[in-house]
């Protein structure tokens, strides 16, 4: 574990601390007129899209205020969905609906949504209350995420998702997010989800944290962290090293979901992704980082690129 008070310990450790990311990753390598590509979520998905690149199905986008309540008739044929802002950040206004009842929309945490409550939500969306810097916004409505029974146990009332940092096209670092009662069903790590380190090379977990302390058990479910292995690996460093030709950005977080008939599936990429994922890996960034920027050459496939990460990256 680190010990966060003691700077030269981190600087031994390849810990890359915030200014760093900001000035030497960011700041160097990610164009900001690029930034739309993966901030407003529509056109992100527009973009993945049209580059073959997997992401949750669309049904439909509200613009405006007056267009508010159509979303019932978008939503007729379909039991769960989730309720999006194009321009949030941090989960803010994300609704996940699981089921449509009689008395209303069921979530996870078996509260019930009641119609006016849909569409004072989405109106919010519209007037830019969960968006970065308060500007107008599009509500995003997505097909429900089933999530693959190996998370089963695992979330407590949210969808698990894997974060990959991908930098210059190579997935060089992983973990799993896991929900839990005291993150209120988000898979924030700040607000007391779990975090999984997850080995590169297999998919296997390597160790797990909240509030930055080590784990062994999810503490909601009881469920063993220690023993998780996912599948599909592959395929999902596959996807998230596509993120890279897709958005234009070296330097990105890659947020991929599982579900249970689809396989992985981009949910919204990041041009400033945290810094926790060192913490649930109990290892820093930065020697792999440096790695990839001493290559003489990149690799120019994908599947290459994935290759290498494996082989150069395991642990």
């Amino acid at each position: 574990m680190f010990s966060w008070a003691n700077p030269f310990k981190l600087r031994s450790r390849g810990v890359m601390g915030m200014n760093q990311r900001n000035f030497s990753y960011i700041g160097r390598y990610n164009d900001r007129s690029l930034y739309p590509n993966v901030d407003d979520k529509l056109k992100t998905k527009t973009l993945a899209i049209e580059n073959n690149i997997a992401v949750p199905d669309l049904i439909g986008v509200i613009r405006y205020q007056h267009d508010v309540a159509k979303v019932f008739d978008l939503l007729k044929d379909h039991n769960g969905f989730c309720i999006k802002p194009a321009k949030g950040s941090g989960g803010k206004g994300i609704l996940v609906i699981l089921k449509t009842t009689e008395e209303g929309y069921l979530k996870a945490s078996g509260e019930i949504v009641p119609k006016n409550e849909i569409i004072r939500h989405i109106s919010n969306i519209l007037a830019g209350l969960f968006s970065l810097g308060g500007t107008d916004d599009v509500a995003v409505i997505e097909a429900l995420i089933e999530f693959d029974p190996i998370f089963k146990g695992l979330s407590h009332e949210g969808v698990p998702d894997i974060r990959l940092i991908v930098f210059q096209g190579y997935p060089m670092m992983a973990m799993l997010r896991l929900a839990t009662h005291a993150s209120d069903g988000k898979a924030n790590l700040h607000q007391g989800a779990v975090g999984v380190g997850i080995d590169i090379a297999t998919g296997k977990a390597k160790r797990a944290v909240q509030y930055d302390r080590p784990i062994e058990l999810h503490p909601d479910t009881g469920k063993s962290l220690t023993d998780i292995q996912i599948h599909d690996w592959e395929r999902l460093l596959t996807l998230s090293a596509g993120c890279f030709e897709m958005s234009g950005l070296p330097y990105l977080g890659a947020d991929i979901v599982l579900d249970k008939n689809k396989g992985p599936l981009v949910l919204e990429l990041n041009a400033r992704p945290g810094l926790a994922i060192q913490i649930a890996n109990g290892m820093g960034m930065l020697p792999r980082l440096q790695h990839i920027e001493s290559l003489d050459r990149r690799h120019p496939s994908i599947e290459k690129r994935v290759a290498y990460a494996q082989e150069n990256f395991n642990d």
